[in-house]
């Protein structure tokens, strides 16, 4: 269990660069199958090259960031749709990702990484490890709020609220729109860097389905925290992170097949979504009529005949009730 809390913080990171494109920017950006190898396979190669494991793992957020900058021209200055842009960095990635590690898998088994000192120290796969991992999503979590409270970080919420009005300010959509997929694919290359420094290899299938995850993160912690407050929603993703681990542990601790797991993961999302509608119809359903709607109910019920239930005609009602 402890394990699975240590990847799900680790995931955070991937999760808060999906909730800038899915949330902030709404936009659905499939990048990031292929960017979360493409930060993997960057550490992963530099670390056999000798570099510090805190630069290889910087390399990977900036190898993560160009990919997102692809999507963004192709998208803003190509004006090719946001969805087609992003599987086509993402196919070709697979390409780019192959000859970076020059070949499917990179083992680092005997490599130094940034969890190292974790593992000497006999704290990694214990609370104190989670302990320093969650103080480190903490932090970024805080510098993506500050970010996102900035001019800059208005702008691109704006721009995903509503980019003709922000637009018509003169704040150019075609950069906040690629500064936004740039950072959030540096995110989740960064992610990718970490988790292959962590798992010891990097492979080339490792992204596949990513997208998915992701989602359910960002899905799941904000059906638990909701996303009224900026600090709440960003928070909620990591929550949703781990939870999301938590679920996985589960349902392989109860003997569910691991080939399932996709599977299971797309129902998680189903229902996270489905969930919040249930509960608006419900309360819909459950509401207590207006005062025009009772109004007419009680013409009725006193004279028999039936009144539009409209504000005028309330009134008419409730007094033809009263005289009879």
């Amino acid at each position: 269990m402890i394990g699975a809390v240590e990847v799900g913080l680790i995931y955070g990171v991937m999760a808060l660069g999906v909730y800038l494109t899915f949330r902030v920017l709404n936009f659905p950006d499939l990048t990031v199958d292929g960017s979360f190898t493409t930060g993997a396979a960057t550490a992963a190669t530099a670390l056999l090259a000798g570099w510090n494991p805190v630069a290889a793992t910087l390399a990977g957020f900036v190898t993560g960031f160009l990919a997102g900058v692809v999507t963004g021209l192709l998208h803003t200055k190509g004006k090719i749709d946001g969805l087609l842009a992003g599987i086509l960095t993402m196919i070709a990635l697979w390409s780019v990702n192959l000859r970076i590690m020059g070949g499917a898998n990179v083992p680092l088994l005997r490599q130094d990484t940034a969890f190292t000192p974790l593992r000497e120290a006999g704290i990694l796969g214990t609370w104190g490890g989670v302990a320093v991992l969650a103080l480190a999503v903490v932090v970024l979590g805080l510098v993506v709020v500050w970010f996102l409270t900035t001019n800059l970080g208005l702008s691109i919420r704006a721009t995903g609220d509503n980019g003709p009005m922000i637009s018509s300010f003169g704040v150019s959509t075609d950069f906040t729109k690629t500064l936004t997929l740039a950072l959030s694919n540096g995110l989740v290359g960064m992610c990718g860097a970490l988790v292959a420094q962590y798992s010891g290899f990097a492979d080339i299938s490792m992204g596949v389905g990513l997208i998915l995850v992701g989602l359910a993160s960002v899905i799941l912690g904000q059906a638990i925290l909701g996303q009224r407050r900026l600090v709440f929603a960003v928070f909620a993703v990591v929550v949703g992170a781990v939870l999301y681990r938590l679920i996985i542990f589960a349902a392989l601790q109860v003997g569910l097949n691991p080939n399932d797991m996709k599977a299971i993961t797309a129902i998680l999302v189903v229902i996270a979504l489905l969930v919040p509608r249930w509960k608006s119809m419900g309360g819909r359903f459950g509401r207590k009529p207006t005062t025009a709607v009772a109004a007419n109910e009680r013409a009725v019920a006193g004279t028999g005949t039936a009144v539009d239930a409209g504000p005028e005609s309330a009134a008419t009602a409730a007094t033809g009730a009263k005289e009879t």
